[in-house]
């Protein structure tokens, strides 16, 4: 699509955005957050190939924000997070550690109440800048990026247009619990893979499971494959965000 995007600075974050084509008033709001370890740039590509497969989808305005933690202090040149990872707690819950699994699924981690802020302070300043209100802002993640996301979605204070959940997975389940079931009707796209060696898919179904109870329309697409998002899932994503935006 060679769309030229711009860079912004929103909550102190560095963002790049696409602007609506034909300019003016976007259609929508979709912010899209990189995972765990990723550059800030890591989903910009994901816009120019979600409207070659749906067109329509150049009426939004896309902000792709980079996570606030520079990982180069531990060797990750280039590479950012929302929040710190503690590895040895994740192996243990891969490991299927019960006392691990539980801890993950309802401990929040040091720093995701910083990520959860600086998303918040964001999504006001897009919607003010762009003259939408948060029931025309989808929220989109990948990973790390789309727990983020997800926690967003369920806490502003009202509920937004949709939420994309790429190999995502469950946690502060007591807390989720309790604020998703404020959003019923919420529309929701899921995607994760059978063979993710990273976020074990039982924690998707889990997750899955939480959107449904909570009477969110959820569709989710599990799919043969690992912590990707392949493009039979990207076309279904398509699909989904021009329903949202029709």
């Amino acid at each position: 699509m060679g769309r030229p995007r711009m860079h912004a600075t929103l909550a102190t974050l560095d963002c790049e955005i696409f602007p609506e084509t034909p300019a003016g008033k976007p259609s929508a709001l979709v912010i899209c957050c990189h995972g765990f370890g990723a550059p800030g740039s890591d989903l910009v590509p994901l816009r120019d190939e979600l409207v070659r497969l749906k067109p329509t989808l150049a009426t939004a305005r896309f902000i792709f924000p980079a996570a606030p933690i520079d990982l180069a202090q531990f060797g990750g040149h280039g590479s950012r997070a929302w929040w710190l990872i503690d590895f040895e707690k994740l192996q243990a819950a891969q490991r299927g550690d019960p006392d691990a699994v539980r801890a993950f699924r309802q401990v929040e981690p040091v720093g995701m109440q910083h990520a959860r802020a600086l998303l918040l302070k964001l999504i006001d300043e897009a919607c003010a800048q762009s003259g939408l209100g948060l029931g025309r802002v989808v929220l989109m993640g990948f990973s790390q990026g789309a727990m983020l996301s997800t926690d967003v979605a369920l806490r502003l204070p009202e509920a937004p247009l949709g939420l994309v959940a790429l190999s995502s997975t469950l946690m502060i389940e007591p807390v989720w619990a309790a604020k998703a079931k404020a959003r019923p009707g919420l529309k929701v796209f899921q995607s994760h893979g059978r063979q993710d060696q990273v976020l074990d898919f039982r924690a998707a179904e889990w997750l899955q499971a939480l959107f449904k109870d909570a009477g969110m329309h959820s569709e989710f697409v599990p799919f043969d494959g690992g912590h990707e998002i392949p493009l039979p899932v990207l076309r279904k994503a398509a699909d989904f965000l021009a329903r949202l935006l029709a």
